[in-house]
């Protein structure tokens, strides 16, 4: 079960407007007397609801994958996963809050599990540096991912971070080269891998947890190589609100945007509203795409699996410089 928090329903939706409709639905149907009024009334409300979708910003997404009250990766743990076991320590520096890392059971299966943890209260936050891990984070994660080399067990990955801690204490211990390590260790896993984007993914500090056989994304979730306060800052060196729109639409951040390109696997639908309204909804929908990715994976043998992961992400660059070359012969012509 997911567990109780003190936000969810109240959180409101990007447009007022479209919120203040469907309360009104909502008060329609409680005094509704037919089946049929009723039925009429939900239709509208789902009409109500995928406009709603569909008129959503790339600013307005980043906001909805940002949202405080949105389910974590601990919330995660504890409703699909059982006997969870976490894992602290680099065994090297300290221990890293803004990286959750350790072994459970997911359907009876032992499985991995690594995950950013952003944290809700200013405490948290700041015991977990805001989701932004350090090197000690990622060589923690680099354990787990040796464990599931080792024993062959799938490992699941849950990414929410703006970035890699850019500290200099950071930079001093090795950050570039934990997450180059990460990402090595991850391309050369002989285990099934799946990547599940839950809020904000950014530039390698996502990376780092994001090799994988098979990404999924939630509906309002984003992934990119870069915040758009950091695109905006650096092309036009400014942070106003309008240039961070701007940056946000031109990075194409969005889940439909990242599907159309190829990078991820399948968008995880979310409940109406964004996961925070009903966190065990979202919850039931992510585990759904789990447990299908990894049945039809746990198929494949353990050279194909890692053939599989070199190949999907060779692809993706493949299939960028052919829609460049189509676009280019197109500009010519």
């Amino acid at each position: 079960m997911m567990p109780e928090h003190d936000f969810g329903a109240h959180m409101e939706f990007p447009q007022p407007d479209i919120e203040a409709q469907l309360e009104a639905l909502d008060d329609r149907m409680t005094h509704a007397r037919s089946a049929r009024e009723k039925s009429a009334l939900r239709a509208e409300r789902r009409r109500l609801e995928r406009k709603w979708a569909a008129s959503l910003s790339a600013i307005e997404r980043v906001r909805m994958a940002r949202n405080p009250a949105r389910p974590q990766t601990l919330d995660y743990i504890a409703a699909l996963f059982k006997g969870f076991i976490e894992i602290h320590g680099d065994r090297r520096f300290a221990d890293d809050g803004a990286i959750v890392a350790g072994l459970g059971y997911f359907n009876r299966r032992p499985v991995a599990i690594v995950g950013h943890q952003r944290g809700r209260s200013t405490r948290e936050r700041l015991e977990r540096n805001f989701g932004k891990p350090r090197p000690e984070g990622y060589r923690k994660a680099a354990r787990v991912y040796e464990l599931a080399e080792r024993f062959a067990l799938p490992l699941v990955t849950f990414v929410d971070t703006q970035g890699a801690d850019p500290g200099v204490g950071a930079e001093e211990r090795g950050q570039a080269e934990a997450i180059a390590r990460n990402l090595e260790l991850m391309g050369r896993l002989t285990v099934p891998v799946i990547s599940c984007v839950i809020g904000e993914g950014g530039s390698g500090g996502a990376l780092a947890l994001g090799v994988a056989n098979i990404i999924v994304m939630q509906e309002y979730a984003s992934y990119s190589v870069i915040t758009p306060e950091g695109c905006a800052a650096i092309l036009w060196r400014a942070d106003g609100p309008e240039k961070v729109a701007v940056a946000a639409a031109a990075l194409k951040l969005s889940a439909p945007d990242l599907m159309a390109a190829g990078i991820i696997d399948q968008i995880v639908a979310e409940p109406p509203g964004g996961a925070h309204r009903d966190p065990a909804a979202a919850a039931k929908n992510l585990g759904a795409a789990i447990k299908t990715h990894l049945a039809r994976l746990s198929k494949l043998g353990p050279a194909e699996l890692r053939w599989h992961r070199e190949r999907k992400f060779a692809a993706i660059g493949a299939a960028f410089i052919e829609r460049r070359s189509i676009a280019s012969r197109a500009d010519i012509e």
